[in-house]
């Protein structure tokens, strides 16, 4: 977009003044071309390519937890004891 340099300049208050109006004039068409949809619906129809995972199946080994480990009582993720910083109310030192 070309720029006339030579062009009168509008100070602040007039610029301010125009914005008002224009903003007053856009309230009234926005409200207007506004459209109900539930989001959750939408969610539900939308799917990525080859997100369908319904036949899958996790398989997962869940091991005790090992005695040189600990369950930091902040966080609650098991930690190994070198991570351990205040043994008395046994705290990892991520938390800390």
């Amino acid at each position: 977009m070309a720029t006339d340099y030579d062009a009168p300049r509008k100070n602040e208050d007039e610029q301010s003044e125009e914005s008002i109006e224009e903003l007053k004039a856009r309230r009234h068409d926005k409200n207007s071309g506004k459209v109900d949809e539930d989001e959750t619906e939408a969610a539900e129809s939308f799917e990525l390519p080859g997100a369908d995972l319904s036949h899958e199946e996790l398989a997962v080994e869940v091991k005790p937890k090992q005695d040189d480990e600990f369950t930091c009582m902040s966080c609650f993720l098991v930690h190994h004891r070198s991570q351990l910083a205040d043994p008395k109310k046994m705290i990892c030192k991520d938390c800390i």
